[in-house]
């Protein structure tokens, strides 16, 4: 079969509108069927989504789509990067955005910290967290699931981690906010005061560790040896960044899309309130049913490369759809019904390969603790609003709503 690289026009589909993120699966099977590589307009220039399990599985850990973009950009494509100051130059080049050996080396330093056994060992923390939530909300009688709740629990156990202090916690949330908010390359540029704070506050935090070192993620870094070499301070911007904006951002919208969720189908949420050990395949399904993340972080096809017919050339963004893979019917069967008990549930929401998710033990603790306190404490919780008046983060990447107003 012949690539199909004669028709390149995009997809008159803006990915980050509020109408698309609230419900971007209809769309998604569209492409399925008729175009399964969809090219759209992605970070102010051309990006192609791989929609199909198997393709999106394969993307994944192909070779050939490459995480750090400075080595295999054409030089048309280098004069159209926009220009970004240095002080912030970290924070795009982490973890996230490198190949081995680099990547090899850098994930070895953090592994060991988001083990499964270790992670376990905060389950007393998390469910006391969740509790003292409720407490500060149950007289009201209503809450925002997503500030009150939502954010705290993997804000307040991250930062823990890493020793960032309560006092800096808000506004720590903020710039990491806006990172994870730009959408094209003006926004980029709008941010830059928000990535120069956070990157201050990053510096100083480490300042404070290198004075004082504690028993923390942060000062374990700081101490860290690999490969002979100590990480260099820039190297620590990315990674304790990554990690801080990473560790929270995306269980917040596990947690509030999964709470949404189940508000909205009130046999399922009835079922796991009398079946609690549903709770481990709930997490998983609510994982791919309401995905937190839409989309992998991009590759880039560092040669000209096929996928499913479609030609991709060298130098181009390529964008897996997590959430397009986990609603697949070759897949999974009827993917847009809720099934708490769901088998054989081989999702790809926390992504595949040498990339997949670090903190997915500690995602899937704090999310199935929360949800076990929630409605274990509130019996009578119900959403507030008609879904429709939601509002969506317009975030490319991940997916998740601003404000879950309820009521108990």
């Amino acid at each position: 079969m012949m690539p199909r690289h004669q028709n390149m026009n995009l997809e008159p589909v803006d990915i980050t509108a509020p109408p698309f993120r609230a419900n971007p699966f209809s769309t998604f099977k569209r492409w399925r069927k008729t175009r399964p590589v969809a090219p759209v307009k992605a970070f102010g220039e051309r990006a192609w989504i791989v929609t199909r399990y198997e393709d999106v599985l394969a993307a994944l850990t192909d070779d050939r789509l490459v995480k750090d973009r400075r080595n295999i950009r054409e030089p048309a494509q280098k004069r159209r990067e926009v220009w970004l100051p240095g002080f912030i130059q970290p924070l795009q080049h982490t973890m996230l955005d490198s190949d081995p050996p680099d990547h090899t080396r850098l994930r070895s330093l953090v592994h060991q910290a988001f083990m499964p056994r270790l992670i376990a060992q905060m389950q007393a923390r998390i469910h006391l967290l969740a509790h003292e939530l409720i407490d500060r909300v149950q007289a009201n009688g209503e809450m925002d699931i997503v500030h009150d709740f939502a954010l705290p629990i993997p804000m307040v156990v991250i930062s823990d981690m890493f020793g960032v202090a309560e006092r800096d916690r808000a506004a720590f949330h903020r710039w990491s906010n806006v990172a994870v908010s730009v959408r094209k390359p003006i926004e980029g540029v709008l941010a830059i005061p928000s990535l120069y704070q956070l990157v201050r506050f990053l510096r100083r935090l480490f300042r404070e560790h290198r004075l004082n070192p504690q028993d923390d993620l942060t000062s374990a870094l700081l101490q860290a040896e690999a490969e002979g070499s100590k990480l260099a301070e820039d190297e620590l911007i990315g990674m304790v960044g990554l990690l801080l904006s990473a560790g929270h951002e995306t269980t917040v919208n596990l947690i509030g899309n999964g709470v949404l969720a189940l508000l909205m189908h009130p046999a399922a949420l009835d079922r796991l309130r009398a079946e609690p050990e549903l709770m481990k395949p709930a997490v998983e399904e609510l994982m791919r049913y309401s995905p937190p993340v839409l989309f992998a972080t991009s590759r880039y096809a560092c040669e000209d490369l096929t996928i499913a017919g479609t030609l991709i050339p060298k130098g181009e963004m390529v964008l897996a759809a997590l959430g397009s893979a986990n609603h697949d019917e070759s897949r999974f069967e009827a993917p847009e019904t809720l099934m708490l008990d769901r088998p054989n549930n081989k999702h790809v929401g926390f992504g595949s390969g040498m990339h997949y998710c670090l903190g997915a033990p500690l995602a899937r603790l704090e999310s199935s603790i929360a949800f076990q306190v929630l409605f274990e404490r509130l019996p009578k919780l119900r959403l507030a609003i008609d879904p429709e008046r939601l509002h969506w983060h317009s975030s490319l990447i991940t997916r998740g709503v601003k404000a879950i107003p309820v009521k108990f």
